[in-house]
């Protein structure tokens, strides 16, 4: 089955469906940021300023709570969970346990990290699959949380593994404190990783 349009933005190639990460890693780079999903592809938009704000307070107010020696918070990688599922979620946390088993001679994380953090972007097309397919994708390969960021409700919805789902545990407003099981001394003010 052939498709040439996805998430509503027409991409320069057409692709053979399911695509699979070695295919399109192997195609010339374009310009454009892609992620593959069960095979099918989709692009990124161009991210909004408020959008990089909130990956950036997020990705410094984790790494100012964690020791070195627990592990990374890393923004914006590349992790590929299958022969056609590969995503780059806005923010991670891995431990270095985990990393040192996962980590490719591609630079790339092979499997699923501890935390993943999706930001939604008031004007984002991508915001169904960052709501509904990712979730299930990241139960799947054994994401312990998973956070969702959105910037216009200025809420974080977390989301913790249960029974091979990922389940709501909790809506934070901006009075609230951001606090992880993963992470025990960790607490950062809602407030703060929506401030400008």
């Amino acid at each position: 089955m052939l498709r040439e349009q996805f998430d509503g933005i027409h991409p320069p190639h057409i692709f053979e469906m399911p695509v699979s990460v070695a295919y399109l890693e192997s195609l010339p780079y374009d310009g454009h940021r892609y992620e593959v999903i069960d095979g099918e592809i989709f692009i990124e938009e161009f991210p909004l300023i408020a959008h990089q704000r909130v990956i950036g307070n997020l990705a410094t107010g984790l790494s100012n709570h964690i020791e070195c020696e627990q592990g990374e918070v890393i923004p914006q990688v590349g992790i590929t969970l299958d022969e056609y599922t590969c995503i780059v979620p806005d923010v991670i946390y891995i431990s270095h346990e985990r990393l040192k088993n996962l980590i490719g001679e591609d630079g790339l994380i092979h499997g699923a990290p501890e935390l993943v953090i999706e930001v939604i972007s008031p004007t984002g097309v991508n915001q169904h699959r960052d709501r509904i397919v990712k979730p299930k994708i990241y139960a799947h390969h054994g994401v312990s949380e998973f956070w969702l960021a959105d910037i216009q409700r200025r809420t974080i919805e977390i989301y913790r593994l249960t029974d091979a789902r990922l389940h709501l545990h909790a809506t934070l407003m901006e009075n609230d404190n951001l606090t992880t099981p993963l992470l025990p001394d960790f607490s950062c003010a809602v407030s703060k990783i929506f401030a400008r």
